[in-house]
């Protein structure tokens, strides 16, 4: 076993309390990796090129996975963008950080990545999407990602503006400003930047892009690439060719930080990591060129929906000389297991005071253990939808809209064709699981649904 995997599991983490509340003590061991965590946003699994896409390239993600492990089931934390997001952030189901609907926002009291990393001595920044939703009860404000752990922000904190590729004004910290441009490449210059300013301490860069959440536009350079490669409705406006310039333009956008990191000498020492917030959309915003491009292949279902397709990402970690390269894992990884497991890189732990649901993968991630025999949980109970799931291994519980029980052997079916509930002794035990989770719903989570 390596020094540094034995320095993070020997560990112990005293704490302090920052803002009034509980979080990991500062200072970093001498060998704290810097942190680069790249989220595309409905991106569909079979999007990318390692994922098995050959009608468009991915180049530099290709070389990504190729110099780190490609997790084939890694999960989303929840079907739509702020709840996924929210799990992320926090290494919490949905119903226990208060990040249920797209309309939450993020409880001030809960403890981010950005937080945790920055009591341990990192500098923070976010470049791109803050999703947040109505306020708090006796809050007039907000929540803002400078409030929740990021010395820097840059980007969007409105949903409704936030699929715009070519927006007329951003946030710049806590001021919004006029812009022009495209947003991915303004996001990207901005972390090169931060890269090159803070090249000699710890860091940790959140590159939430907007790639490909509709709206369906790409710079004209990227379009042209592709006008006349696919069938399109109307010629004169190639949505389809559209979307492979929005993933190949993100792709080359992440190209440009691994060559920075790569000129900084940063590379060695630095845990990147790509996935998406949750599968691809065939709604109306994506103008149908995902369901044209069958963006969730082989899986079944899209966002909004708990089946494969909806929950199930492309994920990638790479870490020079720890995460082994080139390897293809099928361990499972849950978003929520995200923040433990970057905090038990960087020498510490989540304190208890947090409830963090996640598991520290750390051991998984470097390849020397398998992912904890768990049931992991997934909730969609809005918009009209009242959709359950429960996994345990290979086998996965879908609770329908209609109340219906499908089993499904995610390994052997990952189309989810084969209902195989029938009779099976995991059902009534998965449900029993499924009605004790929910009922660890809190009162913050609650907020929003009765509004």
């Amino acid at each position: 076993m390596n020094t540094r995997l034995l320095i993070t599991i020997a560990l112990v983490c005293v704490t302090a309390c920052v803002c009034g509340r509980p979080v990991a003590a500062a200072g970093t061991s001498p060998t704290a990796p810097n942190i680069v965590l790249i989220l595309a946003d409905d991106l569909g699994w079979g999007d990318v090129g390692f994922n098995g896409r050959k009608d468009w390239m991915t180049p530099h993600l290709d070389r990504l996975a190729a110099q780190g492990t490609v997790f084939n089931r890694w999960y989303a934390g929840a079907t739509v963008c702020d709840p996924s997001r929210g799990v992320l952030l926090t290494g919490k189901y949905t119903i226990h950080n208060g990040v249920c609907l797209n309309s939450h926002d993020l409880p001030a009291e809960e403890v981010t990545i950005a937080e945790a990393l920055k009591a341990r001595g990192y500098v923070t920044a976010l470049f791109g999407k803050w999703h947040h939703g109505q306020p708090r009860p006796g809050r007039r404000d907000y929540v803002h990602p400078m409030d929740q752990g990021f010395d820097q922000f840059f980007g969007f904190t409105n949903a409704k503006h936030a699929w715009e590729h070519f927006p007329t004004e951003l946030w710049f910290g806590r001021e919004m400003k006029p812009v022009s441009g495209h947003a991915s490449t303004m996001f990207t210059d901005r972390a090169i930047e931060f890269l090159r300013q803070n090249k000699d301490k710890p860091f940790f860069l959140y590159l939430p892009y907007n790639e490909t959440h509709f709206h369906i536009e790409a710079p004209a350079e990227d379009v042209a690439r592709y006008r006349g490669t696919f069938a399109e409705s109307d010629p004169d406006k190639p949505l389809n060719a559209t979307y492979a310039a929005m993933v190949t333009c993100m792709d080359r956008q992440i190209g440009r930080v691994l060559a920075t990191l790569d000129k900084l000498k940063l590379a060695d020492n630095t845990i990147v990591i790509f996935t998406s917030d949750q599968g691809a959309t065939f709604e109306g915003g994506n103008k149908g060129t995902s369901a044209f491009h069958d963006s969730n292949r082989p899986f079944r279902g899209q966002k909004r929906t708990l089946w494969e397709g909806g929950i199930r990402v492309p994920g990638v970690v790479r870490w020079p000389g720890q995460v082994p390269a080139g390897e293809v894992s099928k361990e499972i990884i849950h978003m929520m297991d995200v923040l433990p497991t970057l905090l038990a890189a960087a020498g510490g732990k989540p304190d208890p005071a947090w409830k963090v649901d996640g598991a520290d993968l750390l051991p998984v991630w470097v390849g020397q253990a398998k992912s904890p025999e768990r049931t992991l949980f997934w909730e969609w109970r809005a918009e009209g939808h009242n959709q359950l799931a429960a996994m345990r291994g290979d086998l996965k519980l879908v609770i329908t809209n209609q109340g219906a029980a499908e089993l499904f052997d995610v390994e052997k079916d990952p189309a989810e064709r084969r209902n195989i509930a029938a009779g099976h002794p995991l059902v009534a035990q998965l449900r029993k699981e499924l009605d004790d989770w929910l009922a660890t719903e809190t009162e913050a989570a609650r907020f929003g649904k009765k509004q």
